[in-house]
């Protein structure tokens, strides 16, 4: 059975009929197939059967394909099956099919992918509404939190200072940080109501010399009590209190000013390095240089209006340099106070640049060591310098200006 004896077999098929069979199919329809399987493997070459067709039976729907091609005379049909006569019907069906099978392949890719792509936004709507339930839950926990530590704020001794505020969602970060700036606001309201009125401009004071010399003098005088007119006081001015008042009163007589700024006893040096004790007054209108052996006299009258800047240092001496118009200043040290390390540079600042705040003037504050001051066009420089042997402040000339000599804390 393995060789394969090529007479036999020619003898065999000329005996069957084998020839003649193969002429009489060539002869007649040389492929047949039932119409359910002809219509599966052409039905995209037909509008009327892709995908599906809506006529009565496949035979029908076979019909409609083979007319619309025009191969309607080269076909019989049977009960079950198409009967094609010629190749050529048959390879233009085929040729026509490779042509539609790309695009039916990307039409099926584009659909799937459409699916993938909706499930995929099913699960990322689903993903959000959960996150947005979530967050929603989050946010009312959050705010019952802070109702819950904040309601009774208004009762408590500092206004709610010392309550912790909550962790916020990541959503609420900003909403805290306003929140947080909108209490801060309502309890200085609280604070500030409260606050007597006759104490009210040394708050605005302190306020004011907050803004200018926080985190550049060291020590400004914040914790004490500011009450300006030391030398009307009898603690202060034990002696001369009386005559100063008297010298005030006919001042205001005189000058119409509204209000005492400031005043204390201070220690000055002029451009002829002279060195003498005079007492400051400041009021809304003048600053004075008074001559305290002299029942106080007025030695000199400086109108606050020609006053363009203070400058001190950051140490705890008591060194004020005054700029004033035309390239002239003045430089004093505060002393005689009571008590004696008293620190009242931050209270003079915050006075005078409340004042001028009031009046809508701008005065320039500077805080340095080494203060430039120009005293008739002449540029000087003045310095502190402290030392154990010093017990008395006092200045002194230096080869660029002045120094200061102040006592060692």
């Amino acid at each position: 059975p393995l060789v394969f004896d090529e007479e036999r077999c020619r003898h065999q098929v000329s005996y069957l009929g084998l020839l003649e069979n193969v002429r009489v199919r060539r002869a007649g329809f040389a492929y047949r197939q039932p119409y359910d399987r002809f219509l599966l493997r052409y039905k995209m070459t037909c509008e009327y059967t892709w995908p599906n067709h809506l006529m009565a039976t496949d035979g029908a729907a076979t019909q409609a394909l083979m007319e619309q091609h025009g191969f309607q005379d080269d076909v019989a049909y049977g009960h079950t099956k198409i009967f094609i006569r010629t190749p050529r019907t048959l390879f233009a069906l085929e040729q026509e099919r490779a042509n539609l099978i790309p695009i039916i392949v990307l039409l099926l890719q584009k659909v799937w992918r459409g699916a993938l792509a909706r499930k995929r936004c099913r699960y990322l709507r689903a993903i959000y509404t959960i996150m947005a339930y979530y967050k929603r839950h989050k946010v009312k926990l959050y705010l019952l939190e802070l109702v819950q530590r904040f309601q009774a704020v208004r009762s408590m001794a500092d206004y709610g200072k010392s309550v912790v505020w909550p962790e916020p969602p990541a959503v609420l970060a900003q909403f805290q940080e306003s929140s947080k700036l909108i209490f801060c606001r309502w309890r200085a309201r609280q604070l500030v109501t409260n606050i007597p009125p006759s104490e009210m401009g040394q708050i605005k004071a302190k306020v004011a010399a907050l803004e200018v010399l926080h985190g550049l003098r060291k020590n400004w005088g914040c914790s004490r009590n500011w009450r300006q007119n030391y030398l009307v006081s009898a603690e202060e001015n034990p002696t001369l209190a009386p005559q100063f008042a008297k010298q005030v009163s006919a001042l205001k007589d005189k000058m119409h000013f509204s209000s005492v700024l400031f005043s204390c006893h201070v220690r000055k040096i002029n451009r002829c390095n002279k060195r003498t004790d005079r007492a400051l007054l400041i009021t809304d209108q003048h600053l004075y240089k008074m001559d305290p052996r002299k029942q106080y006299r007025v030695k000199k009258t400086i109108p606050l209006s020609t006053v363009t800047g203070v400058s001190v240092t950051s140490g705890e001496d008591q060194l004020v340099v005054f700029h004033l118009q035309n390239q002239k200043g003045l430089v004093v040290c505060l002393h005689k106070m009571q008590p004696a390390d008293d620190n009242r540079v931050g209270e003079l600042v915050g006075v005078l640049v409340d004042h001028f705040r009031r009046i809508k003037r701008e005065l320039q504050v500077k805080v340095a060591d080494c203060i430039p001051l120009s005293l008739n066009s002449r540029k000087r420089l003045v310095t502190v310098a402290t030392g154990s042997n010093v017990t008395v402040p006092d200045f002194a000339k230096s080869r660029d200006g002045f120094v200061l000599y102040w006592p060692r804390s």
